[in-house]
């Protein structure tokens, strides 16, 4: 399964045959970890809705009977449906209905604490780009305390801090993502340094985060590209930012023209899903390369990459930023 920079899953029908795997995250963008919960794809969609509806009729007329050997599949199916009305709903940007969806899966979740952390990632995470970022930090705390060794609600948890003008916390949310993760993830490395950038602080050593994040391939993955050519930007070079920004600008929209090519092979409820997260990350790296081209006099290209930006929601109170 290959997750977006959120740590949500990209359904297995929207990678391309030739692309190498994923294994990635910020909101943006902040990178929320590659934990997240599997999306159902559409080919099970079907049967999981049958299964839900007379899983509850049985469990209506004869619960003392089916419930021990019945619940479980029930419980699942609830989950699932959820699952996939939460892709709909926020695909259409309906941030209120994908939180109902997401907390009644949380409710029918069972015992499963990974899962139910998870699910309250990604509640946060809604939460967070409803204007919420308290009700997100609560979520991202509650997924720490029933799986206190994920890394995924510490990176959400960052994300919220830096929304709520909590530098500190953040940065410390961040650091321990680093260490839960383990010497040289990633991920986890992008992570820290895109929150340094974000919050302004420890710039050098953002900088060294991210090289070490691209050690292995410094051709990407572009969110990875964003983070460092931010960085750049922030400390003052700014050609360098906008000439990797526009590597990375290159790639996300080759993934979206790939993913639109798609259009009559997937669903469309999973593809507004991929698309709007996608255009969610171009929207952060145009804003990014709009400062740097600011910052060179470069006033024409600045104002198209700000409106452009605009258009496809770069929003910091919301946590596309």
């Amino acid at each position: 399964m290959k997750y977006d920079r959120l740590g949500f899953p990209i359904p297995p029908e929207f990678t391309p045959p030739d692309e190498r795997p994923a294994s990635h995250m910020p909101l943006r963008r902040v990178t929320a970890g590659g934990d997240a919960e599997p999306a159902a794809s559409r080919r099970t969609a079907g049967r999981g809705k049958r299964l839900f509806l007379l899983g509850l009729l049985a469990a209506v007329i004869v619960p003392g009977v089916l419930a021990p050997g019945v619940m479980p599949a029930i419980r699942d199916a609830v989950v699932q449906w959820s699952l996939e009305q939460a892709i709909a709903h926020e695909g259409r940007g309906e941030l209120r209905s994908a939180v109902r969806d997401i907390s009644r899966a949380i409710g029918w979740a069972g015992n499963d604490t990974e899962r139910r952390s998870r699910l309250l990632c990604w509640r946060a995470m809604l939460r967070i780009e409803n204007r919420d970022p308290r009700g997100a930090a609560a979520d991202a705390d509650a997924a720490m305390a029933i799986a206190p060794t994920l890394t995924q609600p510490r990176r959400v948890s960052a994300l919220a801090h830096v929304i709520l003008n909590e530098p500190d916390a953040a940065l410390a949310d961040a650091q321990t993502a680093v260490e839960l993760a383990g010497p040289g993830n990633p991920e986890a490395l992008n992570h820290r340094a895109y929150i340094r950038a974000l919050v302004g602080r420890d710039l050098d050593a953002a900088l060294i985060d991210v090289d070490s994040a691209l050690a292995e391939d410094d051709s990407g993955p572009a969110e990875f590209l964003d983070t460092k050519g931010f960085v750049l930007h922030l400390l003052g070079r700014h050609h360098e930012a906008v000439d990797l920004l526009n590597v990375a600008i290159d790639l996300a929209q080759k993934e979206r023209r790939e993913l639109v090519a798609l259009t009559d092979h997937v669903d469309p409820d999973e593809l507004a899903y991929r698309l709007r997260s996608l255009d969610h990350g171009l929207a952060v790296m145009l804003h990014h390369r709009g400062m740097a081209c600011q910052a060179m006099g470069l006033a024409g290209q600045a104002r198209q990459d700000f409106e452009t930006a605009e258009r496809k929601g770069y929003a910091p109170e919301r946590g596309i930023f």
